[in-house]
């Protein structure tokens, strides 16, 4: 019996130190798991599908241009054949090839910013749909409670006029009152259900019971009134080493418009002999210099660093309309807590207390009890609507790469 209790015990204590690491871990891992999950998103893989192949494909600029060539010639002169055996190579004089590697290189960085960038989209789009989903069941858990509590006045109010301590207009108006939720209880169900349908949808494997973001994250402030380096965001990045890359891309195509050399040698029999011999060829672009071909090129590059400096533009207007929108966000929020979240919240029993007294009449206790109501609901609506401001400015300054795990932007 007594080794029975002792592993009974120690099989607890296990349990309980089990729960406490679990507990630990999903508090300071949980950005881990939600970048593991938004990487498990359709989107995100062929995303990363898309950064792969042009890694492939910008391997084979890279590859030298020529390749040697074996040339063979074989007569018949009376009683002797004669023949020749030769390689012929044609010379990279003007490093076409250098120009390709950096067109290369430039391809691989903006394909590695486009998919930075759709995972941060994705990191900040599963964010924004786990904070609408919090505030719905908030105010679900809100609207049921005062649901309940119109239940319990509706029957209360019953027990008074049956004993005639009130009319018969209470109990209608607290009918009616209890009615007109009806319509409200059903749009905020319903929209509770569209926020976790969303929710998973962005993140598989996510459950109603995760609190997958910790509170401390929607405190953090550290460096957001700092203007970013906006060349290290993956969406301008991106665009500038795409412009680079055409770019290099119109210096190739100049080089290509440039004839190369080729250079032989080539060894045989001539008769009774021995013959050895050289050979030099280079084409003369006379009838097509490919001016034209290279304009077109050095245009396209033209038209990306243009984009590039759009995008440019676009991103740091948009930070700082990001910025101004949560800090006014955040201060009224903040007022909102500061000043009219304690009044609310000690405001139903001293409601309750005077109705009881007779000092509120029925009617103006409803219509104190839907203003609350509508109060509690607005606070939530703007608790909501500051941590989404939050997101759009995280995303917006660069800040959210560390959540998404995302290494560094360079510049080139």
């Amino acid at each position: 019996m007594k080794y029975r209790k002792n592993l009974v015990r120690l099989v607890l204590a296990a349990s309980m130190l089990c729960t406490s690491m679990l507990s630990f871990a999903q508090s300071d891992d949980w950005h881990t798991w939600l970048r593991e999950r938004v990487q498990q998103h359709p989107t995100v893989i062929a995303a990363k599908e898309q950064w792969l192949s042009a890694e492939a494909g910008s391997q084979a600029l890279e590859q030298p241009l020529y390749n040697p060539e074996l040339s063979t010639e074989l007569e018949r002169n009376g009683n002797y054949d004669n023949y020749r055996v030769g390689i012929n190579q044609t010379i990279d004089w003007w490093d076409k090839r250098g120009a390709r590697e950096s067109q290369a290189r430039f391809l691989r960085a903006a394909a590695k910013a486009h998919y930075q960038q759709v995972l941060l989209d994705k990191t900040a789009e599963a964010l924004m749909a786990l904070a609408q989903w919090q505030a719905a069941s908030k105010a679900q858990a809100l609207i049921s409670e005062q649901q309940t509590q119109l239940d319990a006045l509706l029957s209360l109010v019953e027990k008074r006029k049956q004993a005639g301590d009130l009319g018969s207009i209470d109990a209608e108006l607290t009918f009616l009152s209890l009615s007109t939720q009806m319509i409200q209880i059903a749009e905020i169900e319903a929209n509770l259900q569209k926020t976790e349908s969303k929710v998973r949808e962005l993140l598989p494997g996510w459950t109603p019971d995760m609190n997958l973001i910790p509170e401390n994250f929607w405190t953090k402030s550290d460096a957001l009134d700092t203007e970013p380096d906006l060349l290290k965001l993956p969406l301008i990045a991106s665009a500038r080493s795409h412009w680079q890359a055409l770019d290099e891309a119109a210096e190739a195509t100049r080089r290509n418009a440039k004839a190369e050399p080729t250079i032989g040698i080539n060894a045989g029999r001539d008769g009774d002999e021995n013959v050895v011999g050289l050979s030099f060829s280079i084409p003369l672009n006379v009838r097509n210099n490919y001016s034209a071909e290279t304009r077109a090129a050095k245009r396209e590059a033209l038209e990306a660093e243009a984009q590039f400096r759009a995008i440019y533009r676009k991103q740091e207007f948009n930070w700082k309309a990001a910025h101004a929108a949560w800090q006014r966000f955040n201060q009224q929020y903040q007022r909102w807590q500061s000043q009219a979240l304690k009044r609310i919240q000690h405001s139903e029993a001293l409601l309750k207390r005077q109705w009881l007294s007779g000092d509120l009449s029925t009617a103006d206790y409803l219509l104190a009890l839907n203003q609350r109501s509508e109060s509690l609901l607005a606070g939530i609506t703007l608790e909501k609507q500051t941590r989404l401001e939050l997101i759009k400015l995280l995303l917006a300054s660069g800040q959210l790469a560390d959540i998404a795990g995302l290494p560094t932007m360079t510049t080139n």
